[in-house]
């Protein structure tokens, strides 16, 4: 059985991640699993919540580590699946409580892409309007600042132009290429 390949899509919450991951599923060969945020904040207890959803900032310290503990299991589960043969596809938002660099060395060995997924902060506020999910505009700013921090990616994307079915389609031919992000975040670049 060939080993599976992971995509993980890097961006602010509502940058479009998810909308793009479900397009992925829907129309890419084989086997995606949506490993990511939205799946790991349910299925953690009240307590820990938002666990990996946990904005940059410092407004938790008490959850800081147990965010630290529920990433590298994420990452432990993507690498079990990859290791069955079963494609995954991770939407989450990396900062300082837990580096793109970590992920890199977990995913060592694995056929990893990492896509930046961008939309602009007045887009992402509309949308977070739209959910019933207001937020500051200076947390989603920090986010923007802070998710892509250092911003090595084998793709961006912009969901204020394109379609997640386009940014799918963007994706789709980046699984021709040889991956480099993950190798330059382990290498210090």
């Amino acid at each position: 059985m060939e080993p599976g390949q992971v995509i993980v899509l890097n961006g602010t919450p509502r940058s479009g991640k998810s909308s793009i991951a479900k397009d992925i599923q829907a129309t890419f060969d084989g086997i995606w699993i949506n490993l990511g945020v939205d799946g790991s904040i349910a299925s953690t207890p009240e307590r820990y919540r938002p666990g990996i959803g946990l904005r940059p900032g410092g407004e938790r310290p008490d959850l800081e580590p147990v965010v630290t503990a529920l990433y590298r299991s994420l990452y432990g589960s993507v690498v079990a699946h990859v290791n069955e043969g079963v494609n995954v596809v991770v939407d989450v938002g990396h900062h300082q409580y837990y580096s793109l660099g970590e992920a890199a060395r977990m995913l060592s060995g694995v056929t990893a892409w990492l896509v930046g997924v961008r939309c602009p902060v007045d887009i992402v506020m509309a949308r977070r309007q739209e959910t019933g999910m207001g937020a500051p505009q200076a947390m989603v700013e920090r986010w923007e600042r802070e998710v892509h921090r250092p911003a090595v990616y084998d793709l961006e994307v912009d969901t204020s132009v394109l379609s997640p079915r386009e940014c799918a389609e963007e994706i789709r031919r980046l699984l021709g290429s040889a991956p480099q992000a993950f190798r330059r975040l382990i290498a210090g670049q």
